[in-house]
């Protein structure tokens, strides 16, 4: 235990100070608030919202393909990362595998959010068609959850066993819990062999899984042939922009990880500088993808295409549509092309402003192609012209965004953000390597 005193004091889990509490509280509070809206939604109906018979899916379907981007990216990312044996991924990978699984979960929720009726939920798996775009994300969304919880759960053994000798005096209830969870793990030979296979399998497995998740994902618009989604480009546009929204959040939620536990001996700005390098590449990748995508039907000049890139361009949505492009993609690429917009500050702005760029993104995918149906809206309400969230929709939004954070910080409060083990063994090659040479 003497070799691990520092790191066990250093990146064990602690109570939340008073900023914490606070966080924690306001999260609450905005779940609550969301939780009455959604009764009250199920009680009277769709008609509390603006949806409508053409904008039919709304922010709920914006938020969902969010969330399905945030955990495609994070998982992958750490997959490959593993794969490669990166040693300065070490204090990135479990707060990308937190986000990962907090996302997916939330993911599902919000599916079931947007049924107008919720209690139906099990004909989608008794009576799903396996024809039915639909019924590929009903299936990959559980599995991909699984494999997500299985890679994050596996690598905190070691870490578990360390914290049940950690808390075993201090803490026993909270030691007596990290020992179940440790699942026996004692580091022998033979069970750090079946450890690093397993999760060598794990990281094998989530890779083609991340890539189904999303490419069906983008099928599920891409197959309904209209203006806006009618592109066999989608399932790369929509990989190209889950990375963008992962590496994103990724860097927004470590660097306040870092601050509010003083990491900065184990997160340091090389980790930044190197995030910052994946978010540029990620960010040009995405904008080529949306050079694509909106200069095709330019020069092809269909009278469709063409109503609904003037719609995104200098219409209704050209506001959010330049601050999606300009705020969310081009900016940050000039800022992280510079070593100082690679610093953990304007790392973090700079995240903050993808992930913010990268929902708009989604409500921008999803809403003006509905409001262009295949034959002219006519004989509707004025209303139905146009869509933005009602308070209802936006609180539940809120509330689901808050829930998928509240998430992440309860993982942050029992889970060593930082490997422990892992950095022990890192650390003590390091030291073996200095003697050699010496």
């Amino acid at each position: 235990m003497k070799n691990y005193d520092k790191l066990l004091n250093d990146l064990a889990p602690r109570k939340f100070g008073k900023t914490g509490v606070i966080w924690t509280i306001s999260l609450v509070v905005i779940i609550i608030a969301g939780l009455i809206a959604y009764i009250d939604q199920i009680i009277k109906g769709q008609v509390v919202t603006n949806m409508s018979d053409y904008a039919l899916w709304g922010v709920y379907i914006s938020n969902f393909v969010f969330f399905v981007a945030t955990s495609f990216v994070s998982t992958v990312t750490v997959a490959v990362l593993r794969l490669t044996k990166n040693t300065w991924r070490t204090p990135i990978v479990r707060i990308a595998e937190i986000i990962s699984v907090a996302a997916i979960i939330m993911a599902g929720l919000t599916i079931m959010i947007d049924m107008g009726r919720p209690d139906r939920l099990m004909n989608l798996f008794i009576h799903g068609r396996m024809q039915s775009p639909i019924i590929w994300d009903v299936i990959i969304i559980p599995t991909f959850m699984a494999i997500s919880i299985l890679l994050l759960l596996y690598p905190l053994l070691p870490d578990f066993a360390l914290l049940k000798k950690y808390f075993k005096n201090t803490k026993p209830k909270l030691s007596k819990w990290y020992g179940k969870l440790a699942m026996n793990y004692s580091g022998t030979d033979a069970q750090k062999r079946i450890h690093l296979n397993s999760i060598q399998i794990i990281s094998i497995l989530i890779i083609p899984a991340g890539f189904m998740l999303q490419t069906v994902d983008a099928w599920l618009f891409s197959t309904l042939f209209r203006v806006g989604w009618d592109s066999t480009n989608m399932g790369a546009y929509f990989i190209s922009g889950a990375a963008v929204a992962g590496i994103g959040a990724l860097v927004a939620v470590v660097y306040v990880i870092r601050r509010a536990y003083h990491l900065e001996e184990y997160i340091t700005d090389f980790h930044f500088d190197k995030l910052g390098k994946f978010l540029a590449l990620a960010c040009l990748l995405y904008l080529y993808f949306n050079i694509n995508e909106y200069l095709i039907p330019e020069f092809t000049s269909k009278k469709e295409e063409v109503t609904h890139m003037n719609l995104l361009v200098s219409g209704e949505y050209a506001p959010l549509f330049w601050f999606v492009i300009v705020g969310g993609l081009i900016i940050p690429i000039i800022a992280l092309f510079f070593k100082k917009g690679r610093k953990p500050l304007p790392m973090f702005l700079i995240g903050l402003l993808v992930v913010v760029g990268s929902w708009w993104k989604r409500y921008l995918i999803v809403t003006p192609t509905l409001l262009h149906p295949f034959l002219p809206i006519q004989g509707v309400p004025e209303s139905w012209h146009h869509y933005f969230p009602s308070v209802h929709e936006w609180l539940i939004t809120f509330a689901t965004l808050a829930m998928c954070l509240l998430i992440i910080t309860l993982l942050v409060r029992y889970v060593p953000v930082v490997p422990i083990q892992r950095t022990a063994d890192e650390q003590e090659a390091l030291e073996s390597n200095k003697n050699t040479k010496s």
